[in-house]
């Protein structure tokens, strides 16, 4: 008596292995740094949030600059434990709004993530705005979201924002979600969708397998 595997079993457990993949990468995209402005819109003011995870697994994030486009005004919200300073140029246009982590705060420590919330505006006459991002760590390393044209292959990619009557969440690799979504969390959840839809087509076609093969013995 043959102990293989039938085709049918063999179909099932690459699709099964497949599914495991789609799941495995749903993860990086959890941890890039987002930005979420409802109703965004060119020459109006809007409220910009800033999801900031920490990604490393020994240091917290201790700062955080955010580059903004020239624009007139930019008032933040406070955050317990951090202090923001606005930037200007010669001109007084605000250019980037830097968070720093009190020294009796932990800052973002790893497995966490931290909202930054400012108002900006008037916004720019555009389709999306960009939003490169430097982020500190404790241990002196720096990040920089900075990447910006085809978020889809960056690796580091700046948050996006885009412009207009339905704008939502833009984070540096998806668009869409609610504005209060923990960072990456629309391309997460999508993920998980369809590795659970994999798992599940896994698990019907092992089911297959597994019968023609108690059949055939049989």
């Amino acid at each position: 008596m043959s102990h293989g595997f039938s085709p049918t079993l063999r179909r099932g457990l690459t699709t099964a292995a497949a599914a495991g993949l789609v799941l495995a990468g749903a993860g990086p995209a959890a941890a890039h740094v987002s930005v979420s402005a409802p109703n965004a819109t060119p020459g109006r003011s809007t409220v910009a949030t800033f999801s900031v995870p920490t990604e490393s697994d020994t240091a917290a994030t201790t700062a955080l600059r955010v580059t903004v486009p020239e624009i007139a005004t930019a008032r933040t919200e406070p955050v317990p434990g951090w202090t923001a300073k606005i930037e200007r140029d010669d001109e007084d246009r605000v250019v980037a709004v830097t968070w720093t982590a009190n020294p009796s705060s932990p800052g973002i420590r790893p497995g966490e993530f931290q909202r930054f919330v400012v108002s900006l505006g008037p916004l720019p006459e555009t389709d999306s705005i960009d939003f490169p991002v430097e982020q500190t760590y404790s241990d002196g390393s720096v990040v920089r979201w900075n990447e910006t044209g085809d978020h889809d292959s960056a690796q580091y990619p700046a948050p996006v924002l885009t412009l207009g009557a339905d704008a939502g969440d833009q984070s540096g690799h998806e668009h869409g979600d609610q504005a209060a979504a923990e960072p990456g969390e629309g391309t997460d959840t999508t993920a998980r969708w369809l590795g659970g839809l994999g798992l599940a087509f896994a698990a019907l076609a092992l089911g297959a397998g597994v019968g023609a093969v108690v059949r055939g013995r049989r």
